[in-house]
C-alpha cells in the first residue's frame, strides 16, 4: 500500500500544491504551524473521506474558500487508483474513484489504508473512553466498509432519538415513535458490539505481544473490550442474544432517559479497558508506560490492516519520535522497514541519518 502524489486545492493552509512520495520513507520538515499536519491529515482524508483531527467537512476548507479538494494517486500490490474528493460549505461532499462516484464514503473501505501515531494518541491511555473508541471505530472502518456504514446509520437513529428525549414535553406526539427509535438503535448497537468484540480480541493479542518486545518482556499489556454491563464475553453471543441484552438495558434505562432527556441505554459508552500488569492504565501507569502502552496500541492496529490488506498501510507518524525516548524510537523506525512512512519533524538530518528518508519541505502551505 503506498501513496504516490497528492494533490490539494484550498485545503487547511494549501491554496494549491502537490506532493510527489517516495515509496519508502518521506521526512516532512518545516518550522511550527507551517502545514505538516495538514499535509498528513489530506492523506490520510483518502481514507475514509473523513479527517483524524474533526468530524466536520467545512473546518478542512480553507477560511477564505466556500469549496476544496483533494487528487491521491495510490496503489497496493494488485492496482493503481485515483481517489478524487471535493468539499463544499454549501453541498455534501462528493466522492470519486477512478472517475466513478461513490454513493458513500464507506465505498473507499479497503482501496487505500493509513494509519497513523501523534501526540495525542497518548489519550488513549489517559484520556476517556471516546478516545478509545474513536481508535476502534477508524480502524475497523478502514477494513470494513459495513461497518463504517453501520456507525453512520447508528449515529443518525442515535441523533433522532435524542430529540425525541429533549424535545417531547413541547411535542408529547413524539413519544409515539420512541420504542420503534429504541428498537432500530438496538439493533445497530448489536452488530457492533459483533464488530468491535472481534476487532478488540486481535487487538489485543497484537498489542500485547509489542508490548512485552518493546519493554523488554518486563510488562504485560491486557486491553479489554467493555460494552454493556450484562456482557462479559459478547464474542460467545449470538446477535440475537446481544440484541436481547440491549433491549433489556433499554428497558431498565427507559424511565431515566426520558427524566434526563438524553439516551443513557446503548454502545455510544463502550470502552476498551488498558490494564498493565493487572492494574488500570490510565491511573498507575508513568509516563513511559503510558508511551508504551499507546505505541503498541497503534502498531497493533498497523500489524491487523497489513494481515487483511495483504500488505503495510502506510504509516504517518506525526511529531511523535520527540515523545519518544531512543529505545523507543529505535523500535518504530525498525518496524516501518515493511511499507512506507510519512514522518512529521523539525530535525530532518538525524532522521533521515536513521531512516534514509526524502526530505519534503513545507513552509507557509507550499510544499517544496
Amino acid at each position: 500500500m503506498r501513496i504516490d502524489r497528492i494533490e490539494l486545492r484550498s485545503f487547511r493552509n494549501y491554496r494549491d500544491a502537490a506532493c510527489d512520495f517516495d515509496p519508502r520513507v518521506n521526512v516532512i520538515t518545516g518550522r511550527n504551524a507551517q502545514g505538516k499536519t495538514n499535509l498528513l491529515e489530506a492523506v490520510y482524508y483518502l481514507v475514509g473521506a473523513r479527517s483524524f483531527r474533526t468530524r466536520a467537512d467545512r473546518d478542512v476548507i480553507r477560511l477564505e474558500d466556500t469549496e476544496a479538494a483533494l487528487t491521491g494517486r495510490v496503489a497496493s500490490e494488485t492496482r493503481e487508483q485515483q481517489i478524487d474528493i471535493y468539499l463544499s460549505r454549501r453541498e455534501r461532499k462528493k466522492i470519486f474513484v477512478n472517475s466513478v462516484r461513490m454513493k458513500s464514503a464507506s465505498e473507499l473501505a479497503g482501496r487505500f489504508a493509513c494509519t497513523l501515531f501523534c501526540p495525542g494518541d497518548l489519550d488513549l491511555i489517559r484520556g476517556g473512553a471516546a478516545e478509545r473508541r474513536r481508535y476502534m471505530d477508524l480502524a475497523i472502518s478502514q477494513l470494513r466498509p459495513k461497518y463504517a456504514e453501520l456507525l453512520a446509520g447508528f449515529h443518525r437513529i442515535y441523533d433522532q432519538k435524542v430529540r425525541i428525549l429533549r424535545d417531547y414535553r413541547e411535542r408529547p406526539d413524539m413519544m409515539d415513535v420512541l420504542d420503534e427509535f429504541s428498537l432500530n438503535l438496538a439493533k445497530y448497537g448489536a452488530e457492533l458490539i459483533r464488530y468491535r468484540a472481534s476487532w478488540c480480541a486481535r487487538a489485543a493479542e497484537a498489542a500485547g505481544d509489542l508490548h512485552r518486545d518493546i519493554s523488554g518482556r518486563e510488562e504485560r499489556l491486557q486491553l479489554r473490550y467493555r460494552t454493556i454491563s450484562s456482557v462479559d464475553e459478547p464474542l460467545e453471543l449470538s446477535a440475537r442474544e446481544l440484541l436481547d441484552a440491549l433491549l433489556s438495558q433499554q428497558e431498565r434505562l427507559r424511565r431515566a432517559e426520558i427524566d434526563a432527556g438524553q439516551c443513557l441505554a446503548g454502545v455510544q459508552k463502550d470502552d476498551i479497558a488498558v490494564r498493565i500488569d493487572g492494574n488500570e492504565a490510565g491511573r498507575f501507569a508513568s509516563q513511559g508506560q503510558i508511551r508504551t502502552a499507546a505505541l503498541s496500541m497503534k502498531l497493533a492496529e498497523w500489524a491487523i490492516c497489513r494481515a487483511e490488506l495483504g500488505s503495510a498501510p502506510v504509516l504517518l507518524l506525526d511529531d511523535v519520535l520527540s515523545e519518544l525516548d531512543a529505545v523507543r524510537q529505535d523500535y518504530v523506525l525498525n518496524s516501518i522497514q515493511d511499507g512506507q512512512v510519512l514522518i512529521t519533524c523539525c530535525d530532518e538530518e538525524e532522521v533521515c541519518r536513521r531512516t534514509g528518508g526524502t526530505i519534503i519541505r513545507v513552509e507557509n502551505g507550499a510544499i517544496g
